[in-house]
C-alpha cells in the first residue's frame, strides 16, 4: 500500500540540509603524525580509489604513481574532505553500518589522507611501498572471478548513438531462450566496453513471464503465499554507474521460467562523438537445479515521491511516502535514486508497535552515483509483517546547489537528468511468519554472544 507524498516548503526543510552541509565539511588535520606515501597514503588510494583512478577506466585521471596523486593533489583534497570521493554517501551517524561492499574511508582513512595531502607529501620508505594491485578487466565479468562465467548471457540489440543529440531511451525486448524453469543466484549488468560505458547512464532489465501456476513445476508452485502474491516479476535488475549486478542471500533468489523475454530501458546521453552499435547485457548465475530457494526476492521501487513532483526556483523542498509491508520481510539493499537537484534521501521503518527507526540515509547524495548499499547479512533490516516504510527525500534547487543546472527554474517529475525523481530501489525478500521468527532468534543469539565475549575479555 502506498500512501499520498507530502511536500514541504519550510525553515524545517533548510536546517536538514544545514546539517547535511556540516556533516560533509572538511575534517581538520590535527592528530595524525607524519604519514608517509608509501606507508600510509598508497594503500589507501590503492584500496578506494584506483579501481576507477587508473588508465582505461572510468575516471578523468590516473592515481596509479606517488607524481601523479601529488600533481592532483588539490582536487583529491576537496573531494575527500567533502567525501564526494570515493563514492559512499551514507550518513555514518544514524542506521545500519555493516554493508558488504562498503568503499568509503573511514575517518583515520580521510584524517591521514588529509594530513597528507595538506603538508610536504613525503614519500618515504621505499620498503614501505605496498605492491600494485591487480585489479578485474572492465570487459570481463565482475563476478566470473567468484562464480565462473555466467550461465546464461542476454545481450540487447545494438544502438548506434549521435554524437550531438537529446538523452535517448532504448526500449528492446530480448528472448531469453530460456527452455526450463531456473532460480537466479546473482546477476550482473553491463553496457559494451569500452564505449557503451561511456554513453549509458542507466538501464532497467524487466522480466516479462506467463506466471501461470498450473505451468509451474510442484516445487516452485509451493512457495509461501507471501512469496508470490506479489504479482508478476516485474524489475529484474537496474544498472546505473557505481552498480555492477546483486548476489542474492542463500535461500533467496529470482525466479526465471521458460520462454521469458527482458524488456530494456536504455537511458543513453552524447558525449560528442558518434558511438555504434552500443549494446547492454546481462550475465546471469543460476542456483543449481535441484536447489529450489525457499524465498522469493523482487526488486521494489518505494516512491519517495509522486509523478506531481513540483519544486519552485530558488527553493528546498521535502517529500515523504509510505509504503505497508504486508509480510515479514528482509531488505538486502538500499539505492536511492534522484538527479541534479537531489541531496539527501532516508529510509526508516514505522513498526507496528508504533517504533520508528532510521535504517538508512544518505546526506551527500552525487547524482553522477547511483550507489547500491548491500547490507552485511547480519545486519540486514528484519521487519515483522505491518510495518510501514518511510522514505523522505530532499531536494535543492538553490544557487547554493552547485550541481543545479538552473536555479530560476521550476522543476517536475521526468525522466530527464535536468528533471527530478526521488526513489528507491531496494530488494524485497519475504519470509513466512516461521522464517522471520528463526531469523530474529538468530539474531538475539549472535547478539547475546557478542555481549558475552564483550564481557569477557
Amino acid at each position: 500500500m502506498q500512501g499520498r507524498h507530502r511536500l514541504f516548503r519550510n525553515a524545517a526543510a533548510c536546517t536538514v540540509l544545514a546539517a547535511t552541509a556540516l556533516a560533509t565539511a572538511p575534517t581538520p588535520a590535527t592528530t595524525q603524525d607524519h604519514p608517509t606515501f608509501a606507508k600510509d597514503v598508497a594503500p589507501i588510494i590503492q584500496q578506494n580509489c584506483q579501481i576507477c583512478h587508473q588508465p582505461g577506466s572510468i575516471a578523468p585521471m590516473s592515481l596509479t604513481s606517488y607524481e601523479a596523486v601529488k600533481r592532483y593533489a588539490p582536487r583529491i583534497r576537496d573531494k575527500v574532505a567533502t567525501r564526494i570521493m570515493p563514492p559512499w554517501h551514507i550518513d555514518r551517524s544514524v542506521g545500519i553500518q555493516e554493508f558488504k561492499n562498503d568503499r568509503g574511508l573511514t575517518d583515520d582513512e580521510l584524517e591521514t589522507l588529509v594530513t597528507w595531502l595538506d603538508g610536504d607529501m613525503p614519500f618515504g620508505d621505499e620498503a614501505d611501498m605496498p605492491p600494485p594491485p591487480e585489479f578485474p578487466d572492465g570487459s570481463e565479468w565482475q563476478y566470473a572471478e567468484r562464480f565462473g562465467q555466467p550461465d546464461l548471457v542476454v545481450r540487447s540489440e545494438p544502438y548506434t548513438l549521435a554524437a550531438q543529440t537529446q538523452d535517448k531511451w532504448f526500449r528492446p525486448e530480448t528472448p531469453t531462450g530460456l527452455t526450463e524453469e531456473r532460480w537466479v543466484k546473482a546477476i550482473e549488468i553491463r553496457p559494451s566496453w569500452p564505449d557503451g560505458r561511456r554513453i549509458v547512464h542507466h538501464t532497467l532489465a524487466y522480466l516479462v513471464q506467463d506466471e501461470d501456476p498450473d505451468e509451474m513445476t510442484a516445487a516452485t508452485a509451493a512457495l509461501s503465499t507471501s512469496s508470490r502474491a506479489m504479482g508478476g516479476p516485474g524489475l529484474f535488475m537496474e544498472w546505473a554507474v557505481g552498480k555492477a549486478g546483486e548476489i542474492f542471500p542463500d535461500g533467496a533468489g529470482k525466479l526465471m521460467l521458460p520462454g521469458s523475454k527482458i524488456r530494456w530501458e536504455v537511458h543513453m546521453h552524447a558525449i560528442g562523438q558518434e558511438v555504434e552499435d552500443s549494446y547492454v547485457e546481462l550475465g546471469i548465475w543460476f542456483y543449481p537445479k535441484d536447489q529450489i530457494p525457499q524465498n522469493r526476492t523482487r526488486l521494489a521501487f518505494f516512491n519517495a515521491t509522486g509523478d506531481d513532483l513540483d519544486i519552485p526556483p530558488g527553493e528546498i523542498a521535502v517529500t515523504q511516502d509510505f509504503h505497508l509491508l504486508r509480510w515479514p520481510t528482509r531488505l538486502e539493499n538500499y539505492q536511492p535514486h534522484m538527479h541534479m537537484r537531489g541531496k539527501a534521501m532516508s529510509m526508516a521503518a514505522l513498526y507496528p508497535d508504533g517504533r520508528k527507526e532510521i535504517l538508512s540515509q544518505v546526506n551527500n547524495f552525487q547524482w553522477n552515483w547511483h550507489i547500491n548499499y548491500i547490507y552485511a547479512d547480519h545486519a540486514a533490516p528484519l521487519l515483522p509483517a505491518g510495518t510501514t516504510l518511510m522514505f523522505t527525500a530532499w531536494h535543492d534547487n538553490t544557487a547554493d546547489n552547485p550541481n543545479n543546472p538552473d536555479h530560476t527554474q521550476w522543476v517536475g517529475w521526468g525522466d530527464r537528468t535536468v528533471d527530478e525523481m526521488a526513489h528507491a530501489w531496494v530488494d524485497v525478500t519475504y519470509l513466512s511468519e516461521e522464517q522471520y521468527e528463526a531469523e530474529v532468534a538468530k539474531r538475539e543469539a549472535m547478539a547475546e554472544e557478542n555481549e558475552t565475549e564483550g564481557t569477557n575479555r
